[in-house]
């Protein structure tokens, strides 16, 4: 994984800004590093040593362009691909019945799970194109998503580059803050879903 981001941050704020496209917008992006790359950017930003020279204010802005762009494809894609989608009764993962199932909740629960998704591995992935698909209202739509764009992109980013100054060294550990990290951003879904699993039982 490290090696790959070393790659993509060899492109500069190109390559942050493609993975970070790729990552919120694209299904096939939900294994890229996002929230890695970011801490890692924001590391690299701070210590101004190595071959990789970036700017904690270029590093953001690619993000936000990036998360933005990103999110706003995978909604399209999936209002114009998922009617299609989810019409086969006999699809195992794609039943009509569980493109009801997102309506209601991006009915209920669309505006801050499309902002929180930001924060939150793989789902930040799911969540436009599902919104799409589910035809959820565009304008709140892309009204927390860019929300969440920001807080997410400047947020995690400038978090990274603050503690990169105060700590000699620290890029040192970025695997292991990365690890923290993405431990920490999968309590959410581990709750949500043992909340579910104990209403099923109930």
């Amino acid at each position: 994984m490290q090696h790959l981001i070393d790659v993509i941050l060899g492109f500069s704020y190109i390559g942050i800004f493609l993975v970070v496209f790729a990552e919120t917008g694209l299904l096939v992006g939900a294994a890229l590093p996002g929230d890695s790359l970011l801490i890692t950017a924001g590391i690299v930003a701070a210590n101004k040593t190595g071959k990789v020279q970036l700017d904690l204010g270029g590093v953001i802005l690619a993000v936000i362009a990036g998360a933005i762009l990103g999110s706003l494809c995978g909604y399209f894609l999936g209002k114009r691909f998922g009617p299609s989608i989810f019409s086969r009764q006999n699809s195992r993962f794609f039943k009509p019945e569980y493109r009801l199932e997102a309506e209601k909740f991006f009915a209920k629960e669309g505006p801050k799970s499309v902002m929180l998704a930001r924060f939150i591995p793989f789902v930040r992935a799911v969540v436009p194109t599902l919104a799409g698909v589910s035809n959820m209202n565009f304008g709140m739509f892309a009204l927390y998503s860019v929300l969440g764009a920001i807080l997410w992109g400047a947020g995690l980013t400038a978090l990274a580059y603050y503690v990169g100054q105060k700590i000699p060294n620290l890029d040192h550990y970025i695997l292991l803050i990365i690890g923290v990290v993405l431990v920490v951003s999968f309590i959410p879904v581990a709750l949500k879903l043992l909340e579910a699993r104990r209403g099923r039982g109930a």
